[in-house]
């Protein structure tokens, strides 16, 4: 990112990139219940997508109309329209939780749309804006820029309660997310509180609790997560995430007409174990039960099918965990 003043306001050039494309096949990685996009024709099914290498690519513009009122202008090739809450790979939260959340794409799944202008007013403690965006998820071809598209709108509102509390609102209408159902586009509704806080002397824990839901083909679907990260101390970083989903049999992968809640309880822990002049290690676990309702069991071999993984984290640059109390217009 690199900013400077222009015209008596603040110019940022924005730049997130993502090695998914050269470490995660297009398939993604397996994740049970996840669904969303699609490999070779085929809908992607217990499995996660993985991300864009252009996760990020926009300009924004900030200006102050008076000591109390601003008014900002963000255009991305790739980008974040102003819908949902902020990203799961960014939230406070789940900084260091590596597994995409079940309801993604009930909740922050637009957090990569290729073509967004957005146009907001903010105060000191709330802001208001609304983005033409484009509706559709990212092709499989992860390495370049999709066809832009503006066909899609969302509007978000954001207010801080006070120094540890972050209140999200919003609604979106996308045109044609999923391609293999091109004639089908879906309205969404999200809402989220994001709190953090100081623990003990070096320590911080942050929160997030979010609604999202989808309304496609006459039909509401509902997700809820709540998530916390405690990060302990510099060396010492516990995180957790537990959630409810209603997901369609088509989600899933079947072939019958049926919608099923499903939930999912995580918990995760990371010590670092070096440090060098350039970065830090860690390494870590993470556990996960999974719960299906009873007509599931057959497919998946028990009500309750449990994973786990084994993680290194490499961090370029050690610094102290952001709190979820930063609020910039696009929410990063």
């Amino acid at each position: 990112m690199a900013s400077r003043d222009l015209l008596g306001g603040r110019f940022q050039a924005r730049t997130m990139l993502s090695l998914d494309p050269a470490t995660v096949s297009n398939r993604g990685y397996p994740l049970l219940l996840q669904n969303g996009e699609s490999y070779r024709g085929q809908p992607l099914v217990d499995r996660q997508h993985p991300h864009d290498f252009w996760m990020e690519l926009a300009v924004m513009y900030e200006r102050a109309l008076s000591p109390s009122i601003g008014v900002m202008a963000y255009a991305a090739p790739s980008g974040e329209p102003a819908l949902g809450p902020v990203a799961f790979m960014h939230r406070p939260s789940a900084m260091d939780n590596p597994i995409a959340p079940l309801g993604h794409h009930w909740q922050d799944a637009t957090h990569t749309s290729f073509g967004v202008v957005t146009a907001g007013i903010f105060g000191h403690h709330w802001k208001l804006e609304g983005s033409v965006f484009n509706g559709r998820e990212p092709d499989e071809e992860r390495w370049g820029i999709d066809r832009i598209r503006l066909d899609s709108y969302a509007g978000r509102f954001k207010a801080h309660l006070d120094s540890g509390w972050v209140l999200s609102a919003g609604y979106g209408y996308l045109k044609s997310p999923e391609a293999l159902n091109p004639g089908e586009s879906v309205h969404r509704a999200t809402a989220s509180v994001l709190q953090g806080h100081k623990i003990g002397r070096n320590g911080q824990l942050a929160t997030t609790i979010l609604w999202g839901a989808n309304r496609h083909s006459g039909k509401t679907t509902h997700s809820v997560l709540a998530e916390s990260e405690a990060a302990l101390d510099p060396q010492n970083t516990l995180f957790g995430r537990v959630e409810l989903v209603q997901k369609t049999a088509e989600d899933l992968g079947l072939a019958f007409d049926s919608t099923f809640t499903v939930a999912a309880l995580s918990v995760g822990y990371i010590r670092e174990v070096g440090r060098t002049s350039w970065g830090t290690v860690g390494i870590g676990f993470q556990g996960t039960l999974n719960v299906v309702p009873a007509a599931l069991d057959p497919f998946y071999g028990s009500r309750t099918p449990i994973g786990g993984m084994f993680l290194v984290r490499i961090r370029p640059l050690h610094a102290p965990h952001q709190m979820a109390t930063t609020m910039t217009p696009m929410g990063h």
